[in-house]
């Protein structure tokens, strides 16, 4: 223990010092954005839920801070998962604050943007400030194998992007338009937390761009370079105590992240999600695709 602030006490004082430290909650929030499947769990509300409510619980707090390790995701679970911190903090006025480890991207910077400060490390991939969506088009395909596609529907709009039927003009037009309502929102939540801070024009800012931190400490996106043990010690002191929420990823869970993609770990007891494996397989894949479009 000689790296300890408690190193050169007696025992029997360690104790009652340890109850007197002051206490950072932490919460990790690693991995693509979105709602489970029986390949990968996501970062959802419903499994972060339970343990952004117990990270605002602990005594003697002072501080959540948020390791962040996303590369975006569902921009729904981004807003419920930011808006669940943010009213907890103003409820329990307690300062966040966010720590981006690889990256912080797209539905990423969303959740970091939930804290009061946001630190990075120089080398981490900071931004993507923007919407995409992507699929897939198997037309052609089927129709070199001679399948015959069977679908019916009630409601001429309910076609939209399946991927066994040719894309329209109009498909991409009322696609876009969605994106534009979902874009409007990110920005809004970029311009209240960020806004008095950003150097960057709006245009710039919010053009999908990727910056490392040393970049993106100059344009505003972050407060500073640094890492959560050092920044927490410097703000509350070399006796302060982290309290880690939620639980580590098991052996299958690394296992299905180096092959498919960057995942959490569910809350404990929230049942997977039934649904085709082929479609997990593709959602497992497109999760690949999000950490490989940065380098990971």
């Amino acid at each position: 223990m000689t790296d300890t602030p408690f190193a050169s006490m007696p025992k029997r004082l360690i104790g009652r010092a340890m109850r007197r430290a002051p206490v950072v909650a932490v919460l990790r929030l690693s991995g693509v954005i979105s709602a489970p499947s029986r390949i990968h769990s996501g970062l959802n509300l419903g499994a972060l839920a339970p343990h952004i409510e117990a990270a605002f619980r602990q005594r003697r707090l002072r501080a959540v801070a948020l390791v962040v390790n996303s590369p975006g995701g569902a921009a729904a679970q981004s807003s419920l998962i930011a808006r669940r911190i943010r009213s907890l903090a103003a409820e329990k006025e307690v300062p966040v604050f966010a720590f981006v480890e690889d990256v912080a991207a797209s539905g990423g910077y969303w959740l970091a943007c939930a804290a009061d400060e946001i630190y990075a490390d120089e080398s981490s991939i900071v931004g993507s400030i923007g919407v995409i969506a992507s699929g897939f088009g198997f037309v052609e395909m089927m129709a070199k194998l001679g399948v015959e596609r069977r679908l019916h529907a009630q409601g001429d709009k309910k076609t939209l992007l399946d991927p066994f039927i040719p894309e329209t003009p109009a498909d991409v037009r009322r696609l876009t338009a969605l994106q534009k309502d979902i874009f409007e929102s990110f920005k809004d939540v970029v311009r209240e937390r960020r806004g008095g801070k950003l150097t960057l024009g709006e245009r710039q800012a919010f053009s999908g761009e990727i910056w490392t931190g040393r970049k993106a400490l100059e344009h505003g996106l972050i407060d500073g370079i640094g890492d959560l043990r050092t920044v927490m010690r410097e703000r509350y002191g070399e006796d302060v105590r982290f309290k880690v929420l939620g639980r580590e990823p098991g052996l299958l869970s690394r296992v299905l992240r180096r092959r498919f993609g960057g995942t959490a770990v569910a809350a404990r007891g929230s049942p997977p999600v039934p649904g085709n494996w082929a479609d997990q397989l593709i959602s497992a894949l497109e999760a690949r695709a999000l950490w490989s479009r940065f380098g990971l």
